[in-house]
């Protein structure tokens, strides 16, 4: 008869605790929109998030892409040049947009081509920037494990250009879900 340890006496109590939480839609740890587990599940497992700016009127931008991302805080994080797109619409006072989870391919081939990416995990959401070098740690030790084959020629442009002011990370928390 196998010896009960606290270990797995604790293991049992969370594993009993969460199962009627399995497929569910559950809440993001900062008091977030309510996410469906589909859609949490892609996030911990998806190499891509697409990223498409969303215009006052709630239309897409014409602006898209795949980006490198981190689920981090019940947001998606991501690292950018301060002069592309995502970041100039931020600048501009457009802090909505739509993304879609998953690797579909490069953004130029599928939009008003090959529109499957539109039946893939996806939430709107509320973008901001964040000042925070702990949350840049955070990102790239999730990068150097999500991306062990190009982060190495990544790794230091993102630490100085961050620091310059070159790159900014955005957040972008899911809302009204």
């Amino acid at each position: 008869m196998p010896v009960l340890t606290r270990r797995t006496l604790l293991g049992a109590m969370l594993g009993a605790a969460a199962t009627p939480l399995l497929g569910r839609t559950l809440r993001a740890a900062d008091g977030g929109a309510a996410l469906p587990a589909a859609t949490l599940r892609a996030l911990e497992t998806s190499p891509y998030v697409y990223v498409s700016p969303l215009a006052s009127g709630g239309a897409e931008s014409t602006c898209h892409g795949e980006v490198w991302f981190a689920w981090l805080g019940g947001a998606v994080v991501i690292i950018t040049a301060n002069d592309r797109w995502k970041a100039k619409s931020l600048a501009s006072g457009r802090d909505r947009a739509r993304l879609w989870i998953g690797d579909h391919g490069p953004w130029k081939k599928l939009v008003g081509r090959n529109e499957a990416f539109r039946t893939a995990p996806s939430f709107e959401a509320r973008a901001r920037f964040e000042k925070d070098p702990v949350l840049l740690d955070r990102l790239i030790s999730i990068y150097e494990k999500k991306y062990p084959d190009e982060i190495g020629r990544w790794r230091e442009r993102f630490k100085t250009g961050f620091a310059s002011g070159e790159r900014v990370l955005i957040a972008y928390q899911p809302v009204g879900v």
